[in-house]
């Protein structure tokens, strides 16, 4: 598998999940907002969309980053990607 990077930076994240056709997305609980996901191709009936500045707020507010891979071995798009804690 390629290198995958760590970002925080929002319209990062906003391009790399546009670009791949992917939609914000959030897997609803009883805590505030939700676990949040992308969600690509099909609308997934599991996942509630949600917009770009609700997506963004839960991920400051719950200190994320974004871990994800730009391109697979053999240098297809990769749509490996992964919320994480925040680095100190």
């Amino acid at each position: 598998m390629s290198e995958a990077t760590t970002t925080t930076d929002h319209g990062k994240i906003r391009k790399w999940v546009e670009q791949r056709d992917g939609r914000p997305a959030a897997v609803r609980t009883k805590s505030e907002g939700g676990i949040l996901r992308i969600d690509f191709g099909e609308p997934d009936a599991e996942l509630d969309p949600i917009e770009w500045d609700e997506f963004f707020r839960i991920f400051d507010e719950n200190k994320l980053a974004f871990l994800h891979q730009d391109r697979a071995d053999g240098g297809k798009t990769s749509r490996f990607n992964k919320f994480v804690a925040r680095e100190r």
